[in-house]
């Protein structure tokens, strides 16, 4: 079996990128809760927009609050049009957000092609990332098996988004 260089086309990367979801209401003021799909509440709360529908959606004001993001929105000012987005996924602007050295987007690595270091050989591609506690794991889908990768150093030995490829450093029986 070949296997493509990338599942997707590296050229086209969208400018917005799922970031969580507006699982409720909260309170009477329009105010909802959002259950995001980030590494922290805090990296939306620190956002001035999200997008909602391809919209861009100012953030008014955004607290912590058991593990979500209590949001106050722009043109949300009662239980009616909080209610009217329950249940929207909300997008994040790439161009809104300087990542840290070494840190990407979930949706930048899925495709990605994944290589031996050691002997350039393709492993397959990066079809998902399980988000964990402790660390992240990459889910290899190829020949001749699908492979789990923890997204540590001891593994992680290169990341290339603009070639196309990650780098990974085997042990004996992954």
């Amino acid at each position: 079996m070949t296997m493509p260089d990338t599942v997707r086309d590296l050229t086209m990367k969208s400018k917005l990128l799922e970031a969580g979801i507006i699982a409720n209401t909260h309170g009477v003021r329009g105010e909802v809760r959002i259950q995001p799909w980030a590494d922290s509440p805090a990296f939306l709360a620190d956002l001035d927009f999200l997008y909602i529908d391809g919209s861009p959606v100012r953030i008014v004001s955004a607290k912590i609050h058991k593990g979500c993001v209590i949001a106050a929105l722009e043109g949300v000012s009662d239980i009616a049009g909080a209610i009217a987005i329950k249940s929207k996924v909300v997008y994040i602007n790439r161009d809104d957000v300087k990542l840290e050295e070494g840190r990407n987007f979930i949706a930048d690595l899925i495709g990605l092609r994944a290589i031996d270091a050691k002997t350039d050989t393709v492993l397959g591609v990066v079809s998902d990332v399980m988000v964990n506690p402790a660390n992240n794991i990459y889910v290899i889908k190829g020949a001749p098996r699908e492979m789990l990768i923890p997204a540590v150093a001891d593994f992680v030995e290169e990341v290339n988004i603009a070639e196309g490829y990650i780098k990974f450093n085997l042990i004996e029986g992954l």
